[in-house]
């Protein structure tokens, strides 16, 4: 019966808040922090999850950027909890037919978020051209998936080197984004799915990088956010543990 109440009252909610959210962004297309406030938004339904969220960042660090944000993406849920740490003047990277979808799509696209075109032959390039044009041209962030795809409980996945492009031809910092294993956490006939971490670390420096050495900087970031997460799910399973 949870279940049930839980889907109709998401359901219900993501029709809402996409119907508002088009006819607040028709009034400031395009806004750099439109994606944010309604990121945010989303995220707020992680208490329908019966999920407690603890969001850690390094001070002051939104204030510094643009950045290339990397975070790791497990599942469908991200939308409940990730997106509650979505960065200030930042947007993410998406299909360009989610433009036509009705009401969600249109709030991506009317948010801001860049769309690309992802029949086309020569995308990888083009979306690292567009993505650092963005971020040079308006001071925006940009948040990308270095995994490619959802992990669905297979651990932080081998990274794709387009991220890491991005920042270097935008010759900005990236930020890495950790978020505490969610599968297989989040039953939906449970009332109380326990606790997810979101930690932002420091930024790593591209200077010293070019495009001979991508992978060397895939490899630290990885690295880096495997430990961290190694460390968030260690600490969350302690604090299971004690109770």
């Amino acid at each position: 019966m949870l279940a049930v109440v839980r889907i109709f009252l998401l359901g219900l909610f993501i029709v809402l808040s996409a119907v508002i959210g088009v006819i607040a962004c028709a009034l400031r297309p395009f806004h750099p922090n439109n994606t944010p406030f309604w990121a945010h938004w989303y995220g707020r339904m992680h208490r329908i999850l019966g999920v407690e969220l603890e969001i850690r960042e390094p001070e002051g660090i939104e204030d510094k950027g643009p950045y290339v944000y990397i975070a790791n993406h497990q599942n469908t849920y991200d939308i409940f909890t990730l997106s509650r740490a979505m960065p200030k003047r930042s947007v993410s990277i998406g299909k360009k037919s989610l433009k036509w979808i009705p009401f969600f799509g249109w709030l991506y696209w009317l948010a801001g978020n860049i769309l690309i075109d992802r029949k086309n032959t020569g995308r990888a390039r083009g979306t690292i051209d567009q993505a650092a044009q963005a971020i040079r041209q308006k001071k925006i962030s940009v948040l990308l998936f270095p995994e490619g795809t959802r992990s669905y409980g297979r651990g932080l996945l081998p990274f794709k080197t387009g991220a890491f492009r991005t920042a270097l031809q935008a010759e900005v910092p990236i930020v890495p984004i950790c978020v505490s294993n969610l599968h297989g956490r989040i039953k939906l006939n449970r009332w109380n799915n326990g606790k997810v971490i979101i930690e932002m670390l420091p930024a790593i420096d591209t200077s010293g990088y070019s495009g001979d050495s991508v992978r060397a900087l895939v490899a630290k970031c990885h690295e880096a956010m495997r430990s961290k997460i190694s460390e968030l799910d260690h600490e969350l399973a302690l604090a299971e543990e004690s109770k």
